[in-house]
């Protein structure tokens, strides 16, 4: 005989614990979905083709959207992820160091923590900058001029 709990209580059960999870993400699938369909309804809808144009930067956009770019893009984002989410942990690191400065040795473990964090970073910025990927336009390698053989073997030039 099962003894049915009252209603507001948590069941004990590994069982009774994934019902309380599955209810959970069932009532936020079911809200998600009622929020879609609720905005569908309200929003006007007049496509016409200035609207389904695609938008790029107040330009018409032109020709293939497949197309190469320049890795630099990707490489100054990273790098800006990089150095943003150092400056995003200085904040709450400055607060916490607050609070920890007066006590004895903790204030200091806490300073030179976040030294050797800046340090490393500063490390990181350094190789960026001396190895050119913060400039936006990168000289090429330079390369030995090389002479093609009429058998497809490359043979060095003599200088």
């Amino acid at each position: 005989m099962t003894t049915s709990l009252p209603l507001g209580t948590v069941s004990s059960s590994m069982s009774g614990q994934f019902g309380t999870v599955l209810i959970f993400v069932l009532v936020g699938f079911a809200f998600a979905g009622i929020a879609l369909l609720v905005a569908r309804i309200l929003r006007p809808s007049n496509p016409n083709p200035n609207k389904l144009t695609t938008y790029e930067c107040g330009e018409l956009p032109r020709g293939s959207s497949w197309i190469r770019f320049n890795v630099r893009f990707y490489l100054i984002a990273l790098f800006f992820i990089v150095f943003d989410v150092e400056t995003v942990f200085l904040l709450p690191w400055a607060v916490v160091f607050r609070q920890l400065y007066p006590l004895p040795g903790l204030g200091s473990l806490v300073l030179w923590d976040m030294v050797i964090f800046l340090g490393i970073l500063g490390l990181g910025l350094a190789y960026v900058w001396v190895k050119g990927d913060l400039n936006w336009v990168k000289k090429l390698m330079e390369r030995p001029d090389e002479v093609v053989s009429s058998d497809g073997d490359e043979e060095v030039a003599a200088p």
